[in-house]
């Protein structure tokens, strides 16, 4: 008789791992790490002190976030066998306080619009042209790699995450019709049963057309569909990280000549795709089978109505109504100047195998993401740095402080190291990693 021991099979550690979510791991993890480093908490913990320590962040951290950090220690306690102190009517309670206490409005990516689709498209043929017509086959393939994520992320209404996990051995040409992508895993996929979805092929702008060019101009046969390309055209053998996408995006926004690039995320593309449809005659329920919604609230999120601030409906019954002299109207204030606020960077480089210098990182990092706000090295291991963020208001503020950290995680990426980085104001009282 065979024991159980001798089996063939992976562990089952392997399994345990496989059944969450990249993302969710890594996020879980940080928040743990804030709860016990940034905060100095213990584990297991009672009700008692994860209401304080909701309170200790109320004011600096967004209702999300702290939920989020709640569903962290709620995980935490009974993957160890203990009872949930996040479930405590305490908890509960105090959490309903800070909602009360410290309203926010939620930030919501801004929608990538038809026209500015169609403008970026023109322009990323363009220089794809010239890239081509120089011989810098590096910088066509870049652009390649970006039209097929820009297209397919936007006709499909993917998320970053998706977009990255994408795989050449799971996408399949149907001729004359378009493209299958089948994704093992998707944030909706509650069964881990895999979705498969369809890429219509268009007269413009076409997503399956971008995509097949560049599979074909990088000779991909196996492996993630978008991967980075260095600046002598060689491709990685690794997808490209989540928060690489949104830089990259900007970036391009911003040369094909787009206004307030800086304020367009990963989620624009899928705003995008779901205000054009929902202007276009879509209803929701087709809307919500092709995107992969699973619930109406979810998908109303996504939506803006045509006349959101019913602009046409008020102003048709304007048209009919007296026309009176117009009163001397006063110019408006100024605008209020950015505020210079000192924050705290704690940064610590590792790599992730042997022969991995960190010092052309840090060199890249202090030049591109620290001298724009003045940073300077506190200390001689130079892993710490004091910041001037220059920002007109709190909602200025954390986008600044996030792009800067997702910067970093992107450049660490790159250079294969592994990335330890926290911000923090002087006084303590705000926190982004």
């Amino acid at each position: 008789m065979i024991g159980t021991d001798s089996l063939p099979g992976r562990p089952v550690e392997d399994y345990l791992e496989a059944a969450q979510r990249e993302n969710t791991r890594r996020s879980y993890a940080s928040a743990l790490r804030h709860y016990e480093e940034a905060w100095g908490g213990l584990l297991p913990a009672s009700a008692v002190q994860v209401a304080r320590y909701l309170a200790a962040f109320a004011g600096t951290l967004s209702l999300n976030t702290l939920k989020q950090r709640l569903a962290a220690l709620a995980q935490w306690h009974k993957e160890q066998g203990f009872a949930d102190p996040t479930q405590a009517t305490l908890v509960k309670r105090t959490l309903r306080g800070i909602q009360a206490l410290h309203p926010a409005q939620e930030k919501r990516a801004t929608p990538l619009q038809l026209t500015e689709l169609a403008r970026v498209c023109h322009w990323l043929e363009g220089a794809i042209q010239v890239a081509l017509n120089h011989g810098d086959t590096a910088d066509a393939l870049r652009l390649r790699r970006d039209q097929a994520l820009l297209l397919l992320g936007f006709w499909r209404g993917f998320r970053t995450d998706e977009l990255v996990h994408l795989r050449v051995e799971h996408l399949t040409l149907v001729p004359g019709q378009g493209m299958t992508c089948f994704l093992p895993r998707t944030k909706g996929d509650r069964q881990l049963a895999g979705t498969t979805y369809r890429v219509p092929a268009l007269s413009r702008w076409c997503a399956v057309t971008a995509t097949c060019e560049w599979i074909a101009a990088a000779q991909l046969t196996e492996g993630p569909v978008f991967r980075a390309v260095d600046r002598w055209g060689h491709l990685g053998q690794a997808p490209l990280h989540p928060s690489s996408v949104i830089p990259m995006l900007r970036q391009v926004l911003t040369k094909a000549g787009v206004v307030n690039a800086d304020t367009y995320s990963g989620h624009s593309l899928r705003r995008g795709f779901a205000g054009w449809a929902s202007a276009n005659g879509w209803d929701v329920r087709a809307l919500m089978e092709y995107v992969g919604w699973k619930d109406v609230h979810s998908a109303m999120r996504y939506i803006d109505a045509p006349d959101a601030f019913g602009q046409q409906r008020i102003e048709a019954a304007l048209a009919n109504a007296p026309v009176l002299a117009a009163p001397l109207v006063p110019l408006p204030p100024p605008v209020d100047a950015p505020v210079v606020v000192p924050l705290v960077l704690v940064l610590r480089l590792t790599p992730r195998r042997k022969g991995r210098s960190v010092r052309n990182a840090q060199r890249i990092i202090e030049t591109i993401c620290l001298s724009p706000h003045q940073g300077v090295a506190i200390n001689p291991e130079r892993t710490r740095y004091r910041l001037s963020v220059e920002a007109h208001d709190d909602l200025d503020l954390d986008e600044v402080a996030s792009s800067l950290i997702e910067d970093l995680y992107r450049i660490a990426d790159n250079h294969d190291l592994q990335l330890d980085a926290s911000l923090h104001d002087e006084a303590g009282k705000r926190h982004w990693d």
